[in-house]
């Protein structure tokens, strides 16, 4: 199973995006300082690192020096809160291999995760499949018993999400986390709406309501 180290201070950060990773059959490594980080950089078996910046012992960057100082080569996503040009610069040249501001959407982040994970290596698939459907990751469509359809962004990523986990009971909770990156609105009929969109272009019957729980792609 790929690992990743997610190196982050703040709790409910790291709580939100050990749930995304979790949730897309990823194992997660959790780092509360920079200390905590190099160790488990150097001493674990991880494929990808989350790094943020502003951690109380250490600045990010200067922690993401002394590990490619070390030799040590895993793709690395910088998380934070600095925006300007010129620390995404400063970031890129530490080493960091992509660079993305907070907030930040959890299906965003898995997309870059993926797209890291795949440039280092010729065995990450191009497509998915579960029963009659198959997702293409790099043209972002589906095809239904060899029949494409074209997806929406969020309609590409909630289809990615249910065929990463084909069988698999998925609340609305999970899924508004997971493909918006939004904390559980129970009045939020958000998640209905985009399984409706998503039914009328792969089939009605391919997934299915749980109810009282949530949907579950059946294959």
């Amino acid at each position: 199973m790929t690992s990743v180290l997610i190196v982050e201070d703040e709790d409910r950060i790291a709580s939100f995006v050990e749930k995304g990773l979790s949730s897309a059959g990823y194992a997660t490594v959790r780092a509360k300082t920079a200390g905590e980080g190099f160790e488990f950089a150097l001493n674990t078996n991880v494929d990808l690192a989350v790094l943020d910046l502003g951690l109380p012992d250490e600045d990010g960057l200067s922690l993401l020096a002394r590990l490619r100082s070390r030799g040590w080569g895993a793709p690395v996503i910088i998380l934070t809160a600095r925006g300007a040009a010129a620390d995404t610069v400063r970031g890129l040249e530490a080493g960091a291999d992509d660079y993305m501001a907070k907030p930040f959407s959890i299906d965003e982040l898995l997309a870059r995760i993926r797209l890291r994970l795949r440039s280092g290596s010729a065995e990450e698939p191009t497509t998915l499949t579960a029963g009659a459907l198959t997702l293409d990751l790099h043209g972002r469509t589906v095809r239904v018993d060899g029949v494409e359809h074209e997806l929406s962004s969020r309609e590409f990523a909630l289809a990615e999400t249910f065929m990463r986990h084909p069988g698999q009971v998925l609340s609305r909770e999970q899924l508004l986390e997971m493909v918006w990156g939004y904390s559980f609105d129970p009045g939020s009929n958000l998640v209905d709406v985009y399984v409706r969109y998503l039914r009328a272009k792969i089939g009605a019957e391919a997934i299915r309501t749980i109810r009282g729980v949530g949907y579950r792609l059946d294959v």
